[in-house]
């Protein structure tokens, strides 16, 4: 069965440009704005933060937050639009300077795990079981700091507590190898598999595979997407792009590789990924010279690239993909390959 597939981005890919090195050049776009482009730019679901979809949560009781959330469900189906996950924001809070689950502040440890008990809150009342766990700063600047296999288990304790917390909702573990923190914990889909195996219900615990997060870890992110398929546990990706080992860039999809680009569609395809709802996220952002006006064709162009790199993958010819395979003619299929992106 081929894939079927339907677009989602998250509202922080609508943004002003500041960066590490300079501040906002574009003026913020207001929430409700932001929703009323989704349909126009061809995406039917959003990503959210917990507080893009509740802000200022950490000022509001649990009540006044599901009260929230659910105005915003509201929305959402007002602009014919539904939530694909949530993911608790645990790196900008001061409490988790030192890590959100694996701090070595007991207390802070709480605050991650009821942060996110609170996100799932918001999930449920969006009408989403998908949790993205993004573990942004469970890692180490110091390698002494935190002893590894106690931070391995304070993860499992943590999503053994989310798992309890509600008994449907999903968790899918976002790995990426650095960037805040000098070494992550889990850097790899293979190491949050694994992660997912040591807790309580394994069947809820799944990845979502970013493109550039995969490339920081020096691996093609089509092979990492297969292997979780292999394990039933691909559950969300963020496409986007990547130019070398450096800081996650979130550039257009296919914008630097489009034979990587094109692999991570096929595989995408040949699996039949979308038949069991699964949404084809983008991750990508603006390049900051753009002008306010065009500060969303990253996300258009982006979606376009995936639709034309599937027209290409599905015009491959198979009968001579599998004689190449048969004869071992790798140079044969490699140039079919690179005709089908050339036009040929």
């Amino acid at each position: 069965m081929p894939g079927i597939f339907r677009f989602t981005f998250g509202p922080w890919n609508i943004h002003e440009g500041a960066d590490p090195f300079g501040p906002a050049v574009r003026d913020s776009v207001p929430f409700n704005r932001k929703l009323a482009l989704y349909k126009k730019l061809g995406f039917d679901g959003v990503q959210f933060h917990d507080d893009d979809a509740v802000p200022d949560m950490h000022a509001l009781t649990p009540t006044q937050i599901v009260r929230r959330a659910k105005a915003v469900r509201t929305r959402l189906q007002g602009h014919g639009l539904q939530a694909e996950f949530v993911a608790p924001r645990l790196w900008e809070d001061p409490r988790t300077v030192d890590g959100g689950y694996t701090s070595n502040d007991a207390t802070c440890r709480q605050y991650a795990i009821e942060r996110s008990k609170r996100a799932i809150d918001i999930a449920e009342t969006l009408g989403t079981d998908l949790i993205v766990l993004w573990l942004a700063r469970e890692g180490t600047i110091v390698r002494e700091a935190k002893d590894s296999k106690k931070a391995v288990e304070q993860l499992v304790f943590a999503l053994n507590e989310m798992l309890a917390y509600h008994p449907r909702v999903r968790f899918a573990i976002e790995p990426k190898p650095n960037e805040p923190m000098d070494q992550a914990y889990i850097p790899t889909t293979g190491h949050a598999i694994a992660l997912g195996h040591l807790t309580a219900d394994p069947t809820r615990v799944g990845v979502n595979i970013e493109s550039a997060h995969a490339i920081l870890a020096g691996l093609d992110p089509s092979d990492e997407m297969g292997f979780a398929l292999a394990h039933k546990k691909l559950w969300s990706v963020h496409l986007n792009d990547q130019n070398g080992l450096k800081f996650d860039e979130d550039k257009t999809f296919g914008a630097v590789d489009l034979r990587r680009a094109l692999n991570q569609v096929r595989v995408l395809d040949t699996h039949g990924y979308g038949a069991n709802g699964e949404f084809v996220g983008l991750d990508v952002k603006a390049m900051r010279t753009q002008k306010a006006a065009a500060a969303t064709k990253h996300l258009s162009n982006s979606r376009a690239m995936f639709l034309r790199l599937l027209d290409v993958s599905r015009r491959l010819d198979d009968g001579k993909i599998n004689a190449c395979i048969r004869k071992r003619d790798y140079e044969d299929l490699e140039l079919h390959v690179l005709a089908a992106l050339m036009g040929g």
